[in-house]
């Protein structure tokens, strides 16, 4: 119903905004379709704030959903997603805004697809298709390299000539595939297979510059990701789209960014690889010639001794040496030697004045029966008897005369 207001009765903005809240709320729910352009979730907060966007209009309006009903998305609810909501319009009269109040989310268009595809990776991830551990390392310099993309196409002259200015003797196989729209899947699995079975591929190239999503979805295709995850050679995926990635990117051994990255990344670089040796043959000679100039440092060092510059002067040495010893050893002996005959002196002198001939020779004399005993008495022998006297340097034989006590001798 309309209001009934004039200059003289204007509606205040309370009453205008009541008004408002009260058309809406008779709105009820209703279905809105829209892209989700902003979407906060806060810590702590059971519910979840996005901005839904117009498609076409330049349009957007705020809806709050349950955290429960946005986590039990699958596959999650993301910004860019196109959804289609179950929601009851609600206007904020104390701050004049209107929002959403979303009761069901739904994926619709390219949101489907793209949760199906969601969908395909969760479950191929639980296969283990994804598995790094799977990921095969790219040879250094492939034979030959198989390429499969679309005739006559940027990706095919970009792969193409990058490689050969970066290694002029790369050859390639090139296999032919419509690489957008249903057929696409297919005939890339033959191309693919084709390459798989050449003894002579050592690495098979998967290239595409880039696209919308819906036309890389071939490249997300279950039958191509599993005959990528059976190939026995190398496969490198260069479909050229960053903001949505294939799923080909996650089963591939390696993932280039662009075409022109993936001749990066099978072919080495000539001149880099020509600059690396010759700075490793470099290195090499310096370490050798710093090795040698070491060592013969160390035999100038060792020729420098005395010892090698003149091996003479050890027997010199040694030779003065034994001089020495040799001296020394005869004073030491002639000192003993001296020493020895200075008391064999002493002992011969001390011998010789206990010696009764020493005693024979201050003029004694020793006397003896003809028997041989020494006479000490004179009543030991008579007159008549034959005697012996013993002198320092003889014996004198003689007949006693007399004999006579000694106090018989006149004074």
């Amino acid at each position: 119903m309309a209001m009934e207001t004039s200059p003289e009765q204007p509606a205040p903005v309370r009453q205008v905004a009541n008004a408002i809240s009260g058309w809406i709320d008779r709105l009820g729910s209703i279905w809105v379709e829209g892209q989700v352009a902003q979407l906060s979730k806060r810590p702590g907060l059971q519910t979840v704030f996005l901005t839904l966007r117009d498609s076409v209009a330049d349009i957007s309006i705020p809806v709050t959903a349950s955290r429960t009903l946005v986590d039990s998305m699958n596959p999650p609810l993301v910004e860019g997603a196109s959804v289609l909501l179950h929601a009851k319009p609600t206007f904020y009269a104390n701050r004049g805004s209107l929002s959403l109040q979303a009761r069901e989310i739904r994926m619709v268009g390219l949101g489907e697809l793209l949760a199906q595809i969601e969908r395909r990776r969760q479950l191929l991830a639980a296969e283990g298709l994804f598995d790094p551990a799977l990921k095969r390392r790219l040879p250094f310099l492939p034979r030959r390299v198989g390429l499969v993309t679309a005739p006559r196409s940027a990706a095919e002259r970009d792969v193409l000539d990058l490689a050969q200015r970066r290694w002029p003797a790369v050859e390639f196989t090139v296999a032919h595939a419509t690489m957008q729209g249903t057929r696409a899947a297919g005939e890339v699995m033959e191309a693919l297979a084709r390459l798989d079975r050449d003894a002579e591929v050592d690495v098979i190239v998967i290239a595409r510059g880039g696209g919308s999503v819906e036309d890389l979805l071939p490249f997300s295709d279950e039958g191509l990701l599993r005959a990528v995850a059976a190939a026995r050679t190398p496969v490198v995926s260069a479909i050229g789209h960053e903001p949505d990635q294939p799923l080909l990117d996650l089963v591939a051994d390696v993932r280039a960014a662009t075409p022109t990255d993936a001749a990066k990344l099978v072919v080495p670089d000539v001149a880099a690889e020509a600059f690396a040796v010759a700075s490793a043959r470099e290195r090499l000679r310096s370490l050798v010639l710093s090795a040698l100039a070491r060592e013969q440092a160390g035999l100038d060092a060792l020729r420098s001794r005395p010892a090698l510059a003149d091996p003479r002067t050890l027997v010199d040495r040694r030779h003065d040496e034994l001089d020495a010893l040799r001296e020394r050893a005869r004073r030491s002996l002639g000192h003993r030697l001296d020493r020895a005959a200075d008391d064999i002196g002493h002992q011969r002198a001390r011998a010789r004045a206990l010696s009764p001939l020493a005693t024979l020779e201050r003029g004694y004399a020793v006397l003896q029966d003809a028997d041989g005993h020494v006479l000490t008495s004179v009543t030991a022998t008579r007159a008549g008897a034959a005697v012996s006297v013993r002198v320092a340097d003889g014996r004198v034989h003689a007949d006693v005369t007399s004999v006579q006590t000694s106090h018989e001798e006149t004074p």
